[in-house]
């Protein structure tokens, strides 16, 4: 049952991406200085490969999610959605905030993609605890 709920808490990490990313595409690839083609869309395409690495990589982080809320008695659902929001809001954005200054990226940038991190996070955390 673990591994059904760890596969639902990613598919709606994803989801949550597709949605987000969806409305903010064109302040992300501005910032993100991202080159598109003549139809608005980033050039070369995204390749479905890249989206199942994505989903791949939801994986990791709901299944390592999964086992900090088990180790830490983390088990209703306002806790999940506390706790995955914590994770990141202090966690993840953070990280990405250093590697966008190393890389000389924009702060709106950094806003963007921390702003999806700590949602997902507490979409996860959330989907987590409600099983």
């Amino acid at each position: 049952m673990e591994f059904l709920n760890v596969l639902v808490a990613a598919a709606a990490g994803f989801a949550l991406g597709a949605v987000y990313y969806g409305i903010l595409a064109n302040p992300w690839m501005e910032a993100a200085n991202i080159k598109r083609g003549t139809d608005g869309k980033p050039e070369g395409g995204q390749s479905p490969a890249l989206f199942a690495a994505t989903f791949a990589l939801q994986l990791v982080v709901a299944g390592m999610m999964r086992h900090v809320f088990s180790l830490s008695g983390i088990d209703t659902s306002g806790a999940g959605l506390v706790a995955g929001l914590g994770v990141g809001l202090f966690f993840i954005s953070p990280w990405i905030a250093i590697n966008n200054l190393y890389a000389g990226r924009p702060l709106r940038l950094t806003l963007i993609d921390g702003g999806y991190a700590s949602l997902a996070c507490a979409l996860i955390g959330l989907v987590l605890c409600l099983f």
